[in-house]
């Protein structure tokens, strides 16, 4: 469920209509609902009662600082991946005993800085990262709470490019492995195991491959507590996926991924903390964009929208479906016509969708890409030399630019002109 729904054939954010916020930011521009990123945060709270536990937000799926304080007021923990999310989540008033780090490439700038700032724990993704965290905590005369993440070699049945559960990917230590890691960590000075990670991959539409990851990790719980380690946290992830297509059949809700956790992990005795992002944050954006031509080629039209791969590049890079609606909802009758939705850039690969059905548009109407608040402007560029698309949060009958376009100027004065030219 979101909060973008037509009246008086208007689509709105909340009780904000989206020509409004278009007049006043221009096009295109990313617009995020409170209500919908609250409403989602809270079905993860209520499905993982009443299990001890902690909702972690992904900041690498939406990082605007007033998104996180948003969900911060609420009591979220934050995921960060690197120095700079850690910092927008301090920023957004979380504080580090409840923000994880995570990640396949901390380095030991990004270690310092977490331990002098608080952090709940760094999940360790490999060997060569558990030494130096050691080496590091030991020269601040600290301790680093850790959990390593393993790979449980599980196929999660999504996109290749989103799938981390698998011993071809990058991430965690082979779950065959962890009980010589993990002993390897005990030894270690400056380190304090609390508990275990995984994380399978995003955008997972069946419940199957959590449930025999964390099956796995249930073994292994018991396996290294037998072995003498003490382990209180078990951290399963994020990766739930949202309905992008909202004719296809919906993914597993909340409610069912929190029974599963309960079924496979909830005798365990441990606190849990989850990772989602996506569900949380995705169906609570729009990005809307203007057309600017529709173009009659060979064999088929083309919608040319003020938007491009730079805003929006999940299409280019996944082939990732977005509903793509008009802001004014069409006449009763008026039969939609395919065309390919494309933006400017000079790439052909700056396609959104190909023979989309869509009603008549013309220039200056607007459109809207759903389920693109996350994922979207955290992967936004400024190819083409195109301004960083801007971003709004509406609350209520409210609005608010939670991110400026930049100008022109202060884009190019970014560069340095070198004294021999």
């Amino acid at each position: 469920m979101d909060h973008f729904l037509y009246r008086d054939g208007v689509l709105h954010a909340e009780d904000v209509a989206i020509p409004e916020i278009a007049a006043a930011v221009g096009t295109p521009f990313y617009v995020y609902s409170t209500a919908t990123l609250e409403r989602h945060y809270r079905l993860f709270e209520e499905a993982l009662s009443p299990l001890p536990h902690l909702v972690c937000f992904a900041v690498k799926s939406n990082g605007n600082v007033a998104v996180l304080k948003t969900l911060a007021r609420l009591g979220a923990g934050m995921d960060v991946v690197s120095g700079g999310e850690y910092l927008r989540a301090k920023a957004a008033g979380v504080p580090g005993e409840r923000i994880v780090f995570s990640g396949v490439g901390k380095t030991r700038a990004e270690m310092r800085q977490a331990l002098e700032g608080g952090i709940r724990q760094f999940n360790v993704e490999s060997e060569p990262e558990l030494l130096a965290l050691s080496e590091v905590a030991s020269a601040l005369g600290a301790v680093a709470p850790i959990a390593i993440r393993v790979n449980p070699d599980v196929d999660a049945k999504t996109h290749e490019k989103i799938a981390t559960g698998k011993k071809e990917n990058k991430f965690g230590i082979p779950i065959a492995r962890a009980r010589e890691v993990y002993a390897e960590a005990a030894r270690l000075p400056g380190i304090n195991i609390v508990g275990i990670d995984v994380h399978i991959g995003s955008q997972l539409t069946d419940l199957e491959p959590f449930e025999l990851a964390y099956t796995k990790v249930a073994e292994l719980t018991r396996a290294l507590r037998a072995d003498g380690h003490t382990i209180t946290r078990l951290d399963l992830g994020g990766g739930l996926g949202i309905p992008y297509e909202r004719s296809n059949s919906a993914p597993p809700l909340p409610v069912e991924y929190g029974a599963l956790i309960k079924r496979t992990v909830g005798d365990l005795g441990c606190e849990v903390e989850i990772e989602p992002g996506r569900l949380i944050s995705g169906n609570a954006g729009l990005l809307v964009a203007s057309v600017i031509y529709l173009k009659h080629g060979e064999g088929r039209d083309f919608l040319i929208l003020d938007a491009a791969m730079n805003d929006l590049v999940r299409p280019s890079m996944y082939g990732a479906h977005h509903d793509i609606v008009p802001v004014i909802e069409p006449a009763p009758g008026l039969e939609p016509q395919p065309c390919d939705i494309v933006g400017p850039v000079c790439e052909t690969g700056d396609t959104f969708a190909k023979a989309r059905p869509l009603p008549p548009l013309e220039p200056d109407d607007l459109v809207a890409f759903r389920s693109a608040g996350a994922y979207g402007a955290v992967m936004a560029s400024e190819y083409n030399t195109r301004p960083l698309v801007p971003e709004v949060l509406v609350h209520g009958d409210q609005f608010a630019v939670i991110r400026a376009r930049p100008s022109f100027d202060e884009i190019i004065k970014r560069d340095s002109i070198p004294e021999w030219l």
